[in-house]
């Protein structure tokens, strides 16, 4: 019978898995610097549309504190507040509540939607940059 060769790794393995693991975190780094730099309010602006129709248009950085608005649609009422962070629907009178429980909003690309009331609240990057979508 005979025996099987035994598998050890080579140096120039280790050399190769060494350069793949330092791309790999190059890379993670690059694209997690990158992807921080567009989020957390800095140049968003939040556009509201009540039954598809673009009705206020708020500029997240430009706000000295929270502000909270009132918005109307379909029977229903949705109250907004704005922060320099991010939107966030506080109270809603729809069924479902689920535009509540989206919670703040704080990326480009983000947004949240009453279905009963046909309010939608979306992010936007004041330099028209950025995020084309969100995914996950």
């Amino acid at each position: 019978m005979r025996r099987s060769a035994k598998l050890r790794p080579d140096p120039r393995d280790l050399l190769v898995a060494a350069v793949i693991v330092l791309a790999a975190a190059a890379l993670g780094a690059a694209l997690w610097g990158r992807a921080s730099a567009g989020t957390s309010g800095s140049g968003l602006t939040a556009v509201v549309c009540v039954g598809g129709q673009e009705t206020d248009r708020v500029e997240l950085s430009a706000l000295p504190k929270p502000e909270t608005r009132v918005y109307h649609g379909s029977g229903h009422t949705l109250t907004v507040r704005f922060s320099p962070s991010g939107a966030q629907v506080v109270s809603a009178d729809c069924p479902n509540q689920d535009c509540v429980r989206t919670g703040l909003i704080d990326a480009p690309g983000r947004s949240i939607v009453c279905l009963p009331a046909r309010i939608s609240i979306q992010l936007t990057a004041a330099d028209g940059g950025g995020v084309d979508a969100v995914i996950g």
